[in-house]
């Protein structure tokens, strides 16, 4: 055995872990039944309507929610217990279901009516997203994670590769109110096993962030991570182009003689075989090819079977273009994933998969409207070829935004951070904060010091400060500060605490280039726009500052 397959870890490693290998096993029965819901609910568009638009925005209604609320779950998945939002957003899609199944039972659905269930079964499902994925780190050790997120696309491709073949039985045999009730029933393992689960939750050392500017803290994050934007928006590419093949797929297998809800089952079984093809390769193809490849690689293999979707008429030919369809989808989407997580610290990996995933489905639901209504206009052919050209476009826009690598920086925190003794009693939103920082820096070393500050910048307004500035002082040159303000105490505290080890290493840098006694010298004040007789007065006691 070489050295290389030595380092590379197990794909089958997660299992280890007895909560995710239970959590696991329960969202398999849970994919097997929103993949059944899936197939029931677009093959009864089908038979509700001749739109083509209509029939597309079935796999819109599902994608477009998470678009919308994906960054507010995030945000209440850094803030709150995850358990219990996972928990809170099961039992919410649990309800919808019954309720869906009991109206079509009864048939009275309308295609507004079952594009209204779906989107609010969506609703759930982006709830549900952003913790379960920000989950993963607290299932398994990060060593093991980009295994974990593959296993997890395992899990839901061998449901896709059986789901819908099973979804177009019950519904040929019984109806789509027989799917919406296999659906229903699905969450009850799931559920089960949440409410077994004990996660290990960290003390918190500061009060949670309030909604609001939890929201503005991760869209400040992403925003001044370049790699992390690199990565949204190629996503937001391949889920807008990709989602043709999904999105038309009822058509495409409506438009044969011999078509029919066995026929769409059939052809989503082959793209979810060629998934599962996809991930147990994945930590192979991982080893040989670099992160952009491997995004390459995938734009083209979707591209490929796009066009042969819309320029063949044989069953065979698009089975077998599915096959590619799926392993893409998979090497793409995972490797999304597992480079959001590991080019973020913990604190707001939550929101940065949620700025990824309402990128990536926000792409989906634009792309699930658009190609429906080129499907309509110019013809199923037409839209499922042009979506292969945006494809193969994608792959070619890596030649300037290629993909980052991961689990090249350390992100865990610093934990050096304590908090001052202070003579003011402060509560913990008294603020603004003005933070400034004295350096003594010789001539000689001047250019690296302002290089390091650069980098300082952008690291101090990612955390949170805001009007960052650089000074020297005229009548003493070699005298540097550093100055930036904070909302809060309490955002001060947490901006310390956000520090993390790759960040610490600019620190040690510049304190090595401070030619001052001791550690460069640290200022915290309040700003205070009227100054009182008491404030002038040296403080023998505390003073409470509202």
């Amino acid at each position: 055995m070489t050295s290389k397959d030595e380092a590379r870890p197990s794909a089958l490693a997660p299992f280890r872990h007895r909560d995710f290998r239970t959590l696991w096993s329960a969202t398999l029965v849970s994919n097997f039944g929103g993949l059944v819901q899936a197939v029931g609910a677009a093959w009864l568009m089908t038979q509700l309507t001749d739109s083509a638009t209509l029939i597309a925005l079935v796999q819109a209604s599902n994608t477009l929610p998470i678009m919308l609320l994906a960054l507010a779950s995030g945000a209440l998945a850094d803030i709150f217990d995850r358990k219990t939002l996972l928990l809170a957003a099961q039992c919410l899609m649990a309800g919808i279901s019954v309720i869906l199944a009991v109206v079509a039972w009864q048939g009275g659905l309308t295609p507004w009516l079952l594009l209204g269930f779906t989107f609010l079964i969506g609703a759930g499902q982006a709830l549900y997203n952003p913790p379960w994925q920000a989950s993963m780190q607290d299932l398994v050790p990060r060593k093991d994670l980009a295994s974990a997120v593959t296993l997890n696309s395992v899990g839901f491709n061998m449901m896709r590769s059986v789901g819908p073949a099973a979804g177009g039985i019950i519904v040929a045999s019984f109806g789509a109110a027989a799917a919406f009730a296999v659906n229903a029933l699905s969450y009850l393992p799931l559920l089960g096993a949440l409410l077994r689960w004990k996660p290990q939750i960290a003390p918190r050392t500061a009060p949670p962030e309030a909604f609001l500017p939890a929201l503005s803290a991760g869209l400040r994050y992403v925003a001044l991570s370049p790699n992390l934007m690199k990565v949204i928006l190629r996503g937001a590419l391949f889920g807008f182009a990709a989602v043709a093949v999904l999105a038309l797929l009822p058509l495409v297998a409506k438009s044969h003689p011999e078509g029919g809800s066995l026929l769409f089952g059939g052809l989503l079984g082959c793209y979810g075989v060629g998934a599962i093809i996809g991930a147990l390769l994945n930590p192979r193809i991982r080893t040989r090819f670099n992160n952009e490849h491997i995004v390459r690689l995938a734009f083209a293999g979707f591209a490929g079977a796009a066009i042969v979707l819309g320029q063949t008429d044989q069953i065979w030919l698009h089975g077998l273009a599915m096959l590619p369809a799926g392993a893409s989808w998979v090497l793409a989407l995972s490797l999304f994933n597992v480079t959001v997580q590991l080019s973020t610290p913990r604190w707001v990996v939550a929101r940065a998969l949620a700025l990824y995933q309402t990128a990536t489905f926000g792409g989906m639901a634009a792309g699930s409207w658009i190609w429906g209504g080129v499907a309509g206009a110019q013809g199923i052919g037409t839209a499922l070829t042009m979506a292969g050209a945006v494809l193969a476009f994608g792959a070619v826009v890596g030649f300037w935004f290629k993909a980052p690598e991961f689990g090249t920086v350390d992100l865990d925190p610093v934990n050096r951070f304590r908090e001052p003794e202070l003579a003011l009693d402060l509560r913990g939103r008294s603020g603004p904060i003005m933070v400034m920082v004295d350096y003594h820096i010789a001539p000689d070393d001047v250019q690296e010091f302002l290089r390091l500050m650069r980098l300082r910048r952008n690291i101090r307004r990612r955390d949170g400060a805001r009007n960052w500035a650089m000074l020297r002082d005229l009548e003493h040159p070699e005298h540097w500060t550093e100055s930036y303000h904070i909302a809060t105490w309490d955002e001060y505290v947490r901006h310390n605490l956000r520090r993390t080890k790759s960040d610490a290493e600019v620190t040690v840098a510049l304190r090595a280039l401070h030619r001052g006694d001791g550690d460069p010298v640290v200022h915290r004040m309040i700003e205070r726009h009227a100054v009182s007789p008491q404030d002038d007065i040296p403080l023998v006691g505390k003073i409470e500052i509202p």
